[in-house]
């Protein structure tokens, strides 16, 4: 943890290691580079999804196995970044190989219900205490569905999202997801900002913005629009900002006032669902919300979704005042590896694991930040975690906004370059799997200290 002797980073020394780092990144990665111009002729910017297009170039990967990942320049990696916090249970596990591989061999896609389905929807039900279930097949989908769901139950339209959270790509909720400083209004009232071109006016206005860790903001945007608001959605634990934590008493606060108004409360855990305890974020912070948005580590590297809720709210799709769809929606490929992955990879044994690894980075980076008195602090909660690059704690976006942005994409340059492969962007968040040793992330530690030591030569 910083002290509070820490020293800031010279700006200038940061400048000039990051283009050392970006010289030896380059070096390393020809046939990534080759494979990014070829790309671009065929998809925008090189790259699948915008979240891939990363400076100074994407790192194109040929194939992983356990907590490793190796590139098309065959250079191997430790993988911090398990895409997007969804592998945790590592690359090509041997359950999720077996139960995949045998249900491609049975038929891989049916369009009818499988037993499977049913084995899954009772232990996310046991795990985040919601009695009813669907299942989608991203993030995206499972926050679009809890969103109508919310809607059809309420009749309302309204919705209050968090400033900086990030919610998937449908219209209603790429709303202020990074707005621009000059644009994002009162601390306590934020503006609606459209995140891209192409998203309706109308649809930017029926999403209102607070602020994370405000209950005050939040009672005077009810106040504003009494009658009105159908759910307040919300990352229990903000993840595309590094890793914000909620204060004491503001998630059951949160729940308490949508209550108060006739709203609900919807969890978006796609980030924290199954990787910071068993039971996500709604068992380690003891808070029950109304709809739970899940997908990512749920499916064991498949793609996958499902979003639950209290049986009241859920019989909107049961009465079918409410369309809840998809041709893939609990497919027996995705169903086989959620169900190896909850009932026979994600074991009390792994999260134990997860907390050792957690313990090992804390202590680690801690030391490192207090040897060199830098004005950065960690966060670890079990399988996610990040170094912030500020002294104080982060609260709230506006609070993110004050980090230096270069020091995060320097560490991600250190890590890439000395074999940890981190997520791309600012918010420098990883992602363990139970395939991590405890040598796998002392490599992470070891790379921060060298990176220490030439911030302050």
């Amino acid at each position: 943890m910083a002290t509070s002797t820490a020293q800031e980073v010279s700006k200038v020394r940061v400048a000039e290691l990051i283009k050392r780092e970006e010289d030896r990144f380059r070096s390393a990665r020809p046939r990534s580079h080759e494979l990014w111009n070829e790309a671009r002729e065929v998809l925008p910017r090189g790259v699948p999804s915008s979240f891939q297009d990363a400076a100074p170039q994407p790192v194109f990967v040929d194939h992983g196995q356990g907590s490793r990942v190796w590139d098309a320049d065959g250079n191997e990696y430790v993988d911090f970044h398990n895409g997007f916090g969804v592998m945790v249970v590592g690359h090509a596990h041997p359950k999720i190989v077996e139960v995949v591989s045998k249900q491609v061999a049975r038929g891989s896609h049916f369009a009818q219900p499988v037993e499977d389905a049913i084995v899954v929807a009772k232990e996310l039900s046991r795990r985040f205490k919601q009695p009813q279930w669907r299942f989608t097949n991203s993030g995206t989908e499972s926050t679009l569905d809890a969103v109508r769901i919310a809607r059809g139950f309420t009749g309302r339209e309204r919705l209050l999202k968090i400033e900086a959270s990030y919610h998937g790509h449908h219209d209603a909720l790429m709303v202020s997801v990074e707005p621009p400083p000059d644009q994002m209004g009162p601390a306590d009232a934020p503006a609606s900002i459209p995140q891209s071109e192409g998203i309706p006016a109308a649809v930017v206005e029926l999403t209102s913005v607070i602020p994370f860790n405000d209950l005050a903001a939040a009672e005077k945007a009810f106040a504003k629009h009494p009658g009105e608001i159908a759910a307040v959605i919300v990352e229990p634990a903000m993840m595309n900002v590094g890793i914000v934590l909620p204060d004491q008493g503001y998630l059951a606060g949160l729940r308490d006032l949508a209550h108060k108004h006739g709203a609900l409360l919807i969890f978006d855990e796609v980030k924290t669902g199954v990787t910071i305890a068993p039971g996500g974020a709604t068992e380690r912070f003891g808070v029950v919300p109304d709809l739970v948005a899940l997908a990512k580590a749920i499916g064991g590297g498949l793609p996958c979704g499902a979003v639950g809720g209290r049986a009241d709210v859920m019989a909107v799709i049961e009465q079918k005042r409410v369309a809840q769809m998809g041709t893939f929606n609990g497919n027996p490929l995705t169903t086989a590896a959620s169900r190896a992955t909850l009932l026979e990879v994600l074991t009390p044994t792994a999260y134990a694991h997860f907390d050792a690894l957690a313990e090992t980075l804390q202590g680690g980076l801690d030391a490192v930040i207090a040897e060199h008195s830098l004005p950065f602090h960690v966060t670890t909660l079990a399988a996610r975690g990040c170094v912030t690059y500020r002294r104080q704690r982060v609260r709230n976006y506006r609070d993110y906004l004050e980090i230096d942005k270069s020091l995060a994409y320097l560490s991600w340059l250190y890590q890439c370059n000395r074999g940890v492969l981190m997520a791309p962007g600012a918010e420098e968040n990883w992602t363990l799997s139970v395939q991590h040793s405890v040598e796998d992330v002392q490599r992470y530690v070891d790379n921060f200290a060298e990176m220490a030591r030439d911030l302050r030569a």
